[in-house]
Order: C-alpha cells, then structure tokens, then sequence
C-alpha cells in the first residue's frame, strides 16, 4: 500500500515555478543568448562585382593610366526646359498580400538550425544549472536525435527539454511507501543544515493530515537548537516530540519512542538523527547502533531510510549520496531548499546517476511547502514552461 500525501498540485505548481525562477531564469537566458547569438550573427556579404576598367580596348587589354582619354564632364545644371512640367510621381508602392497583411506588426521567432556547436552551447547551459556533465550530455543527445539540422525557437528548445528531463526523472517519482505494519519507522540523515528537522516536522503534519497518527524521536542529541526547533515542529503539526538530555546517547532515545510507539499503537515513528561528517566514523557507527538497537523490538526496521539533501550544495549533494549510501541504507531521497539556488539541475543529475527514488520536493519554510515530487511539473518549472 502507497500512501501519497495530498494538498493543492496547482498551487504547489505555482510555487515551484515561482521560487524555481532563479534555476529557470540561468537556463532560459542561456537559450535565449543561444538562438539569438545565430540569429544576429552577420552573414557573409556576397562578393562585389568587379569595376569595369575605364578605356579596356575590344581586345580586353587595359591601357595604362597616362593614355587615358580625357572624359566630358557633365553640365553642372539643368537645362530648363521652356514647357514646365509637374514632378515625376513616386514609384508604385507594392502592397503586402494577404498573408502580409494579416501578420503584419508580429516579430518573426528567432531560430536557430541544430548544429554540432549549438549541442555544445546547450550542454554548457545545463552544466551550468549543475546538471553534471554526464547527465548534460544525455539530455543534448537525446534531443538532438532526429532534429540534426532542424531549426528550432527558444520555446520548441525549451519543450524538448523539459520532455527529456520527465524521461530521466519519471522512474524515481516514486511517493514513500506506507506500510500496514505499526510502528512504521522512518530513519531521517543528512547532514546539519540540509532540511532534516524541517522535513520532518511537514511530512509529520502531512502524515497526521492523512489520518495517520505520528511521533517524533528527536534523535540528534548532540544539538541543543534541533531538538527544540524539532519541539517547534511537533507543536504545529499536534504531533509528540520524545527527546532525551543533550549529549545522551541516540540508540537509548530509539529504543524508548519505540517502544512508547508500539505501547501507543503509532502508525509512524520518525527518528532525526545528527549529520556530523567530520568524522564519518563515529556517524556510522552511531547509526548503526541505532538500527542495531530498534530491530530489538522490530527486525525489519527501519522501514525507510530518507536522506535529506539540501540543493544549494549543488554538486556535493553527489557526494552525501554516496557517503550516506555506505553509512545508511538509504530507500529515498527528499530535496530541501530548491527555491534558494540557481541550480536546480542538480536533482536531475540525482535521479540520473543513482537512481534513488525522489518522495519529495521541498521550496520554502511554510508547513506546505513539501510535496510528493512531480517529475512533468518539475521539469517544466526548472526550464521556464508555463
């Protein structure tokens, strides 16, 4: 069973495209310098035609300059003729057919024929916007497929685009799963600063929304400010927030909400737990303590593992995927903070390279500001389509 939250794709939509405007204003003004570049470029006059020679002889041999023979000048003025005479009238002005006429005053699009180095500038554009480069050349190519010396306008490149963007990025729409099983854990990691306690605390109002009854574990206890902003979180969505003294031990507070989950007969238990990547050791280790300690109670939890990642570290959102991936077994991928950069392509990248399901997408702090991820409405959004 599947279990999708709900709200308004619309004006999510809206949202997104709103706050994507800084990822799609980077690619749009890319294409636009693209097809225009082409477009204004001058093109190669065509040859003068060669001066006839004064004085060439029948035998088309020229005569030196010295010999040549003088010419009449011309009188200076008119003679005036004795009849006077009315000007002579302007040349007829050809009129427009009808085609003409009814599109007179709308600007010709601007196009440009696809080409070897216009498939280089696209690639560029996508780079730019942190698609990574491997996935920038899948998109190029697949668009250029078929299309080798068709000229195209800035909204036909746009369209195709954002069609070979959802490819890549249907397989891993994916809404997380919910199971019957209760407690259903949910293990939450990422680094500080990527979105985790925030994340939470909307997928436990959505979830609650839903019908589902829901407890947080406040599992970072080594940061004061996460436990309370967790506190926050749990005090909007109507949702218990368990916690333990700072710099307690995390497996001790697992075990406990576990078990107050189970006594409570929760359908959800979520568990924040610290990002610290300094030392990738004692990270691993601590969570591995925490798997170790809930299958106690339950030998299948947890039931999912979400790795927060936060957008606006472009590229190095690569990098915790595969860091967490070796620390956590990770099952899927939430993308915070996407209105706050210019390059949104790196989700893309993501879903390329790792094929990881995407649950959600998150662009802003309000409590609605998290939504199942659309792959069409994303990548339209992420390219400038309406």
């Amino acid at each position: 069973m599947r279990q999708q939250t709900t709200g308004s794709p619309m004006s999510f939509f809206k949202k997104m495209k709103d706050r994507l405007f800084r990822s799609s204003d980077k690619i749009d003004e890319g294409l636009v310098a693209i097809v225009d570049a082409a477009a204004e470029a001058p093109t190669a006059p065509l040859a003068p035609a060669p001066e006839p020679v004064v004085g060439r002889t029948p035998d088309s041999v020229p005569i030196p300059p010295a010999s040549k023979p003088p010419v009449a000048s011309a009188p200076t003025a008119p003679i005036p003729s004795p009849i006077a005479s009315t000007p002579a009238p302007p040349p007829p002005v050809e009129k427009p057919g009808l085609l003409g006429r009814l599109f007179k005053g709308e600007p010709e699009v601007a196009r440009r024929a696809l080409d070897d180095a216009m498939l280089e500038q696209l690639e560029e554009v996508l780079i730019s916007a942190d698609m990574g480069v491997d996935t920038a050349l899948r998109v190029t190519s697949n668009m250029a497929e078929g299309r080798m010396g068709k000229r195209l306008s800035v909204a036909e490149i746009k369209g195709l685009m954002a069609d070979e963007i959802t490819r890549i990025m249907e397989p891993v729409a994916l809404p997380m799963p919910i199971y019957a099983k209760k407690p259903q854990v949910v293990l939450v990691v990422g680094v500080n600063g990527s979105g985790k306690t925030t994340t939470i605390g909307k997928l436990a109002s959505q979830f609650r929304a839903a019908g589902k009854s829901v407890i947080i574990a406040a599992g970072d206890t080594f940061r004061a400010a996460a436990v309370e902003q967790l506190q926050v979180w749990g005090q909007r969505a109507g949702v218990p927030v368990l916690t333990a003294p700072e710099g307690s031990d995390p497996a001790s507070l697992a075990f406990d909400a576990m078990e107050q989950a189970q006594r409570e007969g929760a359908d959800l238990l979520m568990i924040d737990t610290a990002g610290r990547l300094q030392n990738r050791a004692d990270l691993m280790e601590e969570l591995s303590k925490i798997v170790r300690v809930i299958r106690k109670k339950d030998p299948d939890a947890p039931h999912n593992t979400l790795l927060v990642l936060d957008a606006t570290t472009g590229q190095n959102a690569l990098n915790q995927v595969e860091i967490f991936r070796k620390i956590a077994d990770v099952s899927g991928l939430v993308m915070t903070k996407l209105d706050g950069t210019a390059k949104g392509g790196v989700l893309v990248a993501l879903a390329d390279k790792f094929g990881l399901p995407i649950h959600a997408i998150g662009v802003g702090e309000q409590i609605d500001d998290l939504a199942p991820f659309d792959p069409d409405d994303f990548a339209r959004a992420l390219v400038g389509l309406d």
